[in-house]
């Protein structure tokens, strides 16, 4: 296996584990417990050059390949994926925080989508159109566009990068990635799987460290496109760059304020279930988390107290045992925007029904007080238009129960009243209520009698509004990282045109 051996792990440019040009470094950190786990060089604008300029060196010959042996080298990265399971959903959990199941569909959710670029190269490609002159034939076709820069969030550190790099290196681009920098010890495995599957020098490459290295991929003038999973801040800033530069494109998936509708007509078993796990799951640290659950009034009070029941007790604890619902945040950063955000409530006038912001030292595992800990806070607020508590993404378990009365279209006025439109679910055994939010939700992501989390990696991924533009998943992906082409070719020995164009060549002699 080609891991490194050094106390402090390096990038890996053009084939070959390096230092790079920088002496800094910075450690990853285990939130559940607040040790390093390693320590990893921190990246220059010159290791980005020159990750830059290897991906284009090996741009042409990974092009000239054919779609079946790129995916070849993908295959050999499936099977380690599978074969390290086990492993890499453990550095996930122990890297980002979330509980141990998470962390190893973190894993599966990763291969599968190998799985589906891989497959993908031998399904057909391009469209067959046809032509109004029965002599001509009429085609599309699709030409990667060269060098992509990837980067990529913790709270996924292995599924979203192969949302990103596994479509765009079977379509003959190369890779430049930036994982997070909470999360290098994942970036690193992956790197070593693509080291190991022989993956030819300089078609994929990695770069540890912090904003500064992801600024360095977007201004780089050899990338051709950005894939970008994140904040709103920082993807706003790519698509502003980038949207007005010609000849490059991105594809930006970011956060967002995402609410379910409980009406009047649902399976409360159902709206339960959908409501905590996706208001807890990862601790809420998902951007497809529900911040706000809009609840018809004729339900309203027995869901409150089942909801806020579940808020009480749901199991906090170490993220490697079984038991445990939810992990820790992220850093120290995450828990003071959460404190912040629950103050932002309390002052906007919520009524607080749970709190557990500072948990008991009993709630705390033994050994973990160093960690980044807290549990669910709810609360209660009617809609405003100006509230900022149920308008800002909080990205952790900082949830509102918002009561309605009326009908689908109010609650579609709640529902909406965001700057954001990722995610979003309704739960009803009604199906012209799911009808009415299916037609009107503004969201890139919908769900029925579900929670708003867990997509499937052959659907498209992203949102609308605040929360980003194009879909750097699955079959949107393919979009952002080639170039189409459309064919006409005569098959004629005679010129024709089509809307009755003449082809006749006239002279004065004529």
């Amino acid at each position: 296996m080609s891991q490194q051996t050094a106390s402090v792990s390096g990038h890996y440019i053009d084939g070959e584990w390096t230092d790079g040009a920088g002496s800094e470094t910075f450690d990853s950190v285990e939130p559940a417990t607040g040790e390093t786990l390693a320590s990893f060089r921190r990246g220059t604008e010159r290791d980005v050059e020159r990750a830059l300029a290897a991906a284009e060196d090996a741009f042409p010959a990974w092009r000239d390949l054919s779609y079946i042996d790129r995916a070849e080298h993908l295959w050999d990265v499936y099977f380690e994926l599978r074969d390290r399971h086990e492993e890499l959903g453990e550095a996930v959990t122990r890297e980002c925080g979330k509980e141990i199941s998470e962390g190893k569909a973190d894993v599966t959710e990763a291969w599968h989508m190998v799985e589906w670029a891989a497959g993908d190269a031998r399904h057909p490609h391009g469209d067959i159109v046809p032509s109004e002159i029965p002599e001509k034939d009429s085609y599309m076709r699709r030409k990667p566009k060269g060098v992509v820069g990837c980067i990529t969030p913790w709270n996924f550190p292995v599924a979203i990068p192969f949302w990103h790099m596994a479509v765009t290196l079977v379509e003959g681009n190369t890779v430049v990635w930036k994982p997070a920098e909470q999360t290098p010890r994942c970036g690193e495995i992956v790197a070593e799987m693509f080291a190991d599957a022989g993956v030819p020098d300089g078609v994929f490459n990695l770069v540890q460290g912090y904003g500064d290295v992801g600024a360095a991929i977007v201004d780089g003038d050899a990338v051709d496109t950005v894939l970008f999973t994140g904040s709103a801040e920082v993807g706003h800033k790519v698509a502003g760059q980038l949207g007005g530069e010609p000849g490059k494109s991105f594809s930006c998936e970011m956060g967002g304020k995402n609410g379910i509708v409980i009406t009047e007509n649902a399976d409360l078993d159902i709206a339960l279930h959908s409501a905590v796990m996706s208001s807890f799951k990862t601790t809420g640290q998902r951007c497809v988390s529900s911040e706000r659950l809009i609840v018809h009034e004729a339900v309203y009070d027995e869901f409150k107290r089942e909801f806020v029941d579940v808020a009480q007790d749901v199991a906090v604890g170490d993220p490697l045992d079984a038991d445990t619902f939810m992990g820790p945040v992220v850093d120290e950063d995450q828990i003071e925007k959460f404190g912040r955000y629950n103050q932002v409530a309390r002052d906007e006038g919520a009524t607080v029904l749970v709190d557990r912001e500072d948990l008991p030292p009993e709630e705390i595992p033994e050994g973990h007080e160093d960690g980044y800990w807290v549990g669910p806070f709810v609360y209660e607020i009617d809609h405003d238009p100006d509230l900022r508590c149920i308008h800002e993404e909080v990205f952790g378990p900082h949830v509102a129960l918002i009561e309605y009365s009326g009908g689908m279209e109010r609650a579609m006025e709640i529902h909406n009243d965001v700057p954001y439109g990722l995610a979003g679910a309704v739960v009803s055994e009604d199906y012209r209520e799911i009808n009415h939010y299916r037609d009107h939700a503004e969201v890139g992501l919908a769900y029925a009698n579900l929670p708003c989390i867990g997509a499937e990696v052959q659907l498209p991924f992203g949102g609308v509004k605040k929360s980003g533009k194009g879909s750097p998943h699955a079959r949107e992906v393919i979009e952002a990282v080639t170039e189409r082409t459309a064919w006409t070719v005569n098959n004629s020995t005679d010129i024709e045109m089509a809307q009755g164009l003449s082809a006749e060549i006239k002279t004065e002699e004529d």
